[in-house]
């Protein structure tokens, strides 16, 4: 049973410890914070994650006592690595569940942020499930921070009061990402020739950044788009509200969005809350190519870092 003794919780976790934390818009800012108080306290936590976007652990005056170890390199990632206080795992995404599942990494804890539980118990990881579903499945211990302001998601979500062994009720805003504001004219115009290439009844996964983004503001007069992604945001909302993404012609969840996380403003958040429409699935499934590949007309979107072009 769930104590709300977070600070007694967090105790357990010692020097030498793994620590998987809930990452992209998930992450638990203030138990990232009651942790990174305890630095003077411990030597070397590892600290595990698919998608963070918080950078506290990679402060080089933490170094001693948090390495982060990621399954994705993030910008917060890549800059630990320039500086020495953190490491990237490279790996499949659709295959991170099986490092937990199969005791490769064995975790001694992982901190997660909820949503309020419903009258059943049952609270939501809300916006970011991605591998964080299989650390919760075996973490030794888990402690979430439960917050308002996580909206209650429908999918691979649900975590019962039982399964927590402490909690915090603190509510802070979800980390939000606004790519709106970095779009320059060039990337409107690579967003409107993409979207030139796509058909209608196409099945959509949309990356991260400003291009994706202008890629979806140039598909609304599309027709039965369905939307198979890693992850949606803000323009996926648009086109859903505008009747452009119809979930049609699917083969997987026909009818509905699924994604893994959702990362965005809040306007994004406010309209995945209980909507039965949007379902936030593991991403050992959402990032299977088998089950990718069932999906009509499938269309693959994203930015890249840099490419060699020799």
């Amino acid at each position: 049973m769930a104590t709300t003794l977070i600070d007694k919780g967090l105790s357990l976790i010692k020097s030498g410890s793994r620590v998987f934390v809930h990452g992209c818009s998930g992450t638990p800012q203030y138990l990232n914070r009651l942790l990174a108080k305890r630095a003077n306290e411990l030597q070397r936590v590892e600290i595990m994650g698919a998608l963070p976007l918080d950078n506290i652990y990679t402060d080089p005056k933490l170094k001693d006592s948090f390495f982060v170890n990621s399954l994705f390199a993030s910008a917060s990632v890549r800059s630990g690595i320039a500086n020495g206080t953190a490491s990237y795992i490279p790996i499949f995404l659709s295959e991170t569940p099986r490092l937990f599942d199969e005791n490769i990494l064995p975790l001694d804890a992982a901190l997660i942020q909820v949503s309020p539980p419903d009258k059943h118990g049952y609270c939501s990881l809300g916006t970011s499930v991605e591998v964080t579903r299989a650390a919760v499945r075996n973490a030794k211990k888990i402690f979430a921070q439960i917050n308002r302001n996580m909206p209650r998601v429908h999918g691979d979500t649900f975590v019962h009061m039982n399964k927590i062994d402490a909690y915090v009720e603190y509510d802070e805003p979800l980390v939000e990402v606004d790519y709106s504001k970095e779009i320059s004219d060039i990337d409107r115009i690579i967003g409107k020739r993409v979207a030139e290439l796509v058909d209608n009844g196409s099945t959509l996964q949309m990356g991260i950044g400003g291009i994706p983004d202008c890629v979806l503001k140039s598909l609304e007069d599309h027709k039965d788009l369905s939307i198979a992604s890693e992850m949606i945001s803000d323009g996926v909302v648009s086109l859903m509200e505008k009747g452009v993404v119809t979930n049609r012609y699917k083969t997987f969840h026909p009818g509905a969005t699924t994604c893994t996380f959702i990362l965005g403003t809040r306007k994004v958040y406010d309209f995945v809350n209980d909507n039965p429409n949007v379902l936030a699935l593991d991403i050992g499934i959402t990032n299977d190519p088998a089950q990718i590949r069932r999906n009509p007309k499938m269309c693959a979107i994203n930015a890249a870092i840099e490419v060699d072009l020799t």
